[in-house]
């Protein structure tokens, strides 16, 4: 699949570290270092602007080794960008930890996984199919 992209930014285009990878990396695009003080959002700017195809979604997600080794997480994780979106992709990052973060241009901060969507067309009805869930929701099934 070819995505355009503008790529105001002074790193390379987002991209797989490996093979199988979902995820390509996007980077920091920042004037000076951002610290994230604990319990702390801020955005990120990454420098990147894409036109994604109709029924295509970026979701932006943290990357695991930074949630794992530093706390550092996305606020509204997974971010949707949208096929009509033109605006620069920025990432709400959020510091979980007790130890401040210091962000700096080109660091790897979260990952963009493209994907296909549906739209649906609903169908309003009284009264919906049985399963053998039913209504059971949060613990239903028990411990774990």
């Amino acid at each position: 699949m070819n995505i355009r992209i503008i790529n105001r930014s002074k790193n390379s285009l987002p991209a797989y570290e490996t093979i199988h990878s979902a995820g390509m990396d996007l980077r920091a695009d920042l004037e000076s270092s951002v610290r994230l003080n604990p319990m702390e959002r801020k955005l990120i700017p990454t420098g990147i602007h894409i036109e994604l195809p109709e029924g295509f979604e970026a979701q932006i997600r943290p990357r695991s080794g930074l949630a794992f080794k530093h706390g550092i997480s996305i606020v509204n994780s997974p971010g949707t960008v949208d096929a009509d979106y033109r605006g620069e992709i920025k990432v709400l990052l959020i510091n979980l930890s007790t130890e401040p973060f210091e962000v700096n241009t080109g660091d790897r901060i979260a990952q963009m996984i493209v994907a296909k969507h549906e739209k649906v067309d609903w169908h309003e009805v009284e009264v919906l199919n049985e399963t053998s869930r039913g209504a059971g929701g949060y613990g239903h099934t028990g411990i774990g």
